[in-house]
């Protein structure tokens, strides 16, 4: 093949001989019959111009591309441009080939880039000075934002304000949005293997004629196992975006959108696959579909005609947690299930990587945009529908509408304070970075998109996912770890046991070993609250204005925060106690609406007094209730002498005098006033078993619903707040 692209013999051709002289190549070979492997001249030319320039090389040996040759046809790509990257200079190329090389004037010295390059010359000297002259400003405008005080202050307002709600809700959702990106990128790198595919192709129906004894199925097996990166990543990613689904709050995600990508995705995946793998993943597909709209019509129709054409007609357990469906759309997902093994089997070995591997894109995304559809509304879907039909047909008449809009509402929209806290916030916080990035960073966009092509971004992704997964599986651990036992012990056997009795019997060390063992007990007592306090008061936003200057700090204040009121003489009743304080206060505005209590309730348990009647007032049986921010509306209303229903877990000071432990669930029994809640306040818990069982019954049924479906005990993972 290649004396015949050199029929001059000579012993080094440059690239651009060679692939003028593939018209010599298709000379020889017309007159053969057509195999179903030719390929037209122009592609051929393409792929051979992207097999011999390698390593930015003038001159081709022999030696050089029958070795670059040989690996391709083994399914090995030797040039990165045979990957699918081409170049931008395609087109351009017929009409600089009468030019000569010309030598790149970077490498020449000055002197010689000057006289033969001026216009290069004096652009560049025009780059340099552009570039010393921002970096300078950058530096001078650096030295007078204190950037590394604004940095410190953003870092310490954070660590404020991280709680264990904050993570429940951002945690999952990180891992979704992040793992959606993943799977969008490796799909992009999958439909980059297509075009490899297509250049692979044309290289080894060139070497058929040549070589007629090439075994084509172990080159493209090769191939296929040399370009799986992308399927696993894509598969790893699914399973990260399968299992934070279902734990994720639904009202951060767009899922009408997102249900519109993945279908979209799903289309361009299946057009993507290799004839092969078309003839099984056509039917598979369509049966997939055609199960997803039977399972549809069930709640859409509802009654006996939904139940007929998409619902169960019976159910089987197999066992505690798995039930057996048969029906229509079961029928048709065990006829799926059947072309997938056909597809495994295709090929002997070769067809669960060649071609079931590839069709699990497809599969994924079809089967996300059905789950994703389920959770839609229909104001989600007109958003949805008419967002992209502007986006793609309107965006021109858009954007002059949104801009005249945006004009008539600008002035309104800066007279609110909300768009003022927002620019503010916004300032803040992005001015560092944007000053880090310009003065030592040089992002473009193109690179951004280069960069996408590559499997770096997609593994950093998984990395950090994957360390967010080991960040929570680690506090789940140690929060199971200590798993409370509902326990049935009341008050007065644990005063006998721990209390002033078991003190005077033995001693006060004796009766805390003892109790120790009550240690994880959930109890529920009643008792008479006789006050609360407020231990600490937490405020991010105080601690963080007070690191202000002062002119910047008083703004601060009344920008985020409320303004004192103004006692009014005239104004009957008795005063508003902030409007006495306003004298008082050493600025004219607040930030209390930040804080974050802790409290302290003393609770007096009763104990029977000489004529059998209940006496709360031996303070050796207090007890102390260490109560955080959920009870604040509830304690605040409680008056001295109520009866309180409240539930705890016994730990630390055990038999000891004046216990303290957490308030888990509280109640008033005979409180009449409004502001006190009837039913009972709980703090906010998280069940992360129930979570992890609802994730995985969530994956196993994304995967084989509806045939086969996990169902788990229906336990509410979060206990929410009664009002």
């Amino acid at each position: 093949m290649y004396w015949k692209l050199n029929p001059e013999r000579k012993k080094n051709i440059t690239a651009a001989e060679l692939v003028e002289n593939v018209s010599q190549l298709n000379a020889e070979t017309d007159g053969a019959l057509n195999s179903p492997l030719s390929t037209p001249t122009q592609k051929q030319s393409k792929v051979l111009e992207s097999l011999v320039i390698r390593d930015g090389g003038d001159h081709v040996g022999v030696e050089e591309f029958v070795e670059n040759t040989k690996q391709y046809a083994e399914g090995v790509s030797p040039t990165p441009a045979m990957e699918g990257v081409t170049s931008g200079d395609d087109d351009d190329d017929d009409d600089d080939d009468d030019e000569g090389p010309v030598k790149n004037p970077d490498e020449l010295p000055l002197h010689q880039k000057v006289l033969k390059f001026p216009l290069h010359a004096v652009m560049e000297v025009k780059e340099v000075l552009i570039d010393w002259a921002s970096r300078a400003g950058m530096q001078w405008i650096s030295s007078l934002i204190p950037t590394h005080h604004i940095n410190a202050l953003i870092f310490f307002f954070i660590i404020s304000n991280l709680t264990l709600e904050f993570f429940v809700l951002v945690i999952p959702l990180i891992i979704f949005y992040l793992s959606f990106v993943s799977m969008v990128i490796s799909t992009l790198r999958v439909f980059q293997n297509s075009k490899a595919w297509e250049n692979f192709r044309a290289l080894t129906a060139m070497l058929s004629h040549f070589e007629p004894g090439i075994d084509h199925e172990q080159a493209e097996s090769n191939f296929t196992r040399n370009h799986l990166e992308p399927y696993l990543c894509f598969l790893l990613s699914a399973l990260f975006l399968i299992l934070s689904f279902p734990v994720a709050d639904k009202s951060w995600l767009p899922c009408s959108e997102l249900a519109m990508v993945a279908v979209f995705f799903t289309i361009s995946s299946y057009l993507s696959l290799r004839p092969a793998a078309q003839q099984h993943a056509r039917f598979a597909l369509l049966s997939q579909v055609a199960s997803a709209i039977s399972a549809f019509m069930n709640q859409l129709l509802g009654g006996s005609v939904g139940h007929i054409v998409g619902g169960a007609w019976f159910s089987m357990h197999l066992c505690d947690w798995l039930v057996l469906h048969v029906g229509v759309p079961c029928v048709l997902y065990l006829y799926l299930v059947y072309l997938c093994s056909r597809m495994a089997t295709t090929g002997g070995t070769h067809g669960t990587y060649c071609v079931l591997l590839p069709y699990l894109v497809c599969f994924i995304w079809c089967e996300l945009s059905v789950t994703l559809l389920q959770e839609f509304t229909a104001l989600g879907l007109m958003r949805t529908a008419v967002g992209y039909l502007l986006f793609f047909f309107a965006l021109p008449v858009l954007s002059l509408a949104l801009a005249a809009v945006m004009l008539v509402q600008l002035l309104q929209w800066f007279l609110t304070l909300e768009l003022t806290k927002m620019i503010v916030t916004v300032c803040v916080c992005v001015l560092p970075v944007l000053l880090r990035w310009w003065t030592r960073f040089s992002v473009s966009p193109s690179a951004v998109l280069r960069s996408l092509q590559r499997s770096s971004v997609v593994k950093l992704i998984l990395v950090w996912i994957s360390a967010l997964v080991l960040f929570s599986w680690f506090y789940v651990y140690r929060s199971e770890g200590m798993k409370v036992y509902n326990s049935t012990l009341t008050w007065q056997e644990y005063s006998d046991l721990c209390g002033p009795r078991a003190w005077k019997e033995r001693n006060m060390a004796h009766a805390q070993i003892l109790c120790s063992h009550l240690e994880g007990h959930r109890v529920t007592w009643e008792g008479q609250f006789k006050y609360v306090r407020v231990t600490e008061i937490e405020n991010g936003v105080q601690a963080v204005i007070n690191l202000l200057p002062v002119f910047v700090a008083d703004w601060v204040r009344c920008l985020y925060g409320e303004e004192y009121p103004a006692c009014e003489e005239t104004q009957p009743g008795p005063a508003e106690p902030l409007c006495q304080l306003k004298a008082l206060a050493k600025h004219k505005c607040y930030v209390k609406l930040f804080d974050y209590y802790k409290f302290e309730v003393i609770m007096g348990m009763p104990q029977k007094g000489r004529n059998g009647a209940q006496d709360f007032d031996d303070a050796t049986k207090d007890i102390v209730l260490q109560a955080s921010n959920e009870f604040c509306h509830v304690l605040l209303a409680l008056s001295s002498g109520s009866m309180v229903e409240f539930s705890t877990v016994l730990e630390g000071r055990l038999g000891s005098k004046w216990p303290v432990f957490e308030l888990k669930a509280l109640r008033c029994k005979t409180c009449a006033s409004p502001l006190v809640p009837i039913k009972q306040q709980f703090k906010i818990e998280q069940d992360w078993r129930v979570n992890a069982r609802n994730a995985f019954a969530f994956a196993f049924n994304f995967l084989f619903h509806p045939l086969l479906s996990a169902e788990v005990d229906a336990t509410v993972a979060t206990t929410e707040v009664s009002v």
